[in-house]
């Protein structure tokens, strides 16, 4: 079994992308979810190894939810996601505290491995 992982888009579709792209290399998607609160829930259920996170998200934004589950017993790796550049989010991503970055466009098996 491959690292556990939750992802966590308010686009249904990009979810479904991510999770085929993500399994098809190995990785175990453990669950979904498309809002900061439901994101929340899932993380502390679910108990995955790495929360793939959408930035911009429905009620709430990633660097909420990163804070959140940073400050958990035994915290997931955090991976933040956007369809806008890092560049956009300035020095907000590194105070975040989050293991790093990923643009949706760059989003592969290979550039999370390669971020963990």
């Amino acid at each position: 079994m491959g690292r556990t992982v939750l992802v966590v888009d308010d686009y249904a579709r990009f979810r479904a992308q991510a999770r085929v792209l993500l399994a098809s290399a190995g990785f175990d998607v453990v669950g979904e979810a498309e809002d900061a609160i439901t994101a929340l829930a899932a993380a502390r259920n679910l108990r995955p190894q790495i929360v793939l996170l959408d930035i911009q998200l429905p009620d709430g934004n990633g660097f909420e939810v990163a804070r959140a589950l940073l400050e958990e017993h035994d915290p997931p790796v955090v991976v933040l996601i956007s369809s806008r550049d890092a560049s956009d989010y300035g020095t907000q991503l590194e105070r975040s505290g989050v293991h790093g970055f990923i643009s949706k466009a760059d989003l592969s098996a290979r550039t999370l491995s390669a971020l963990l």
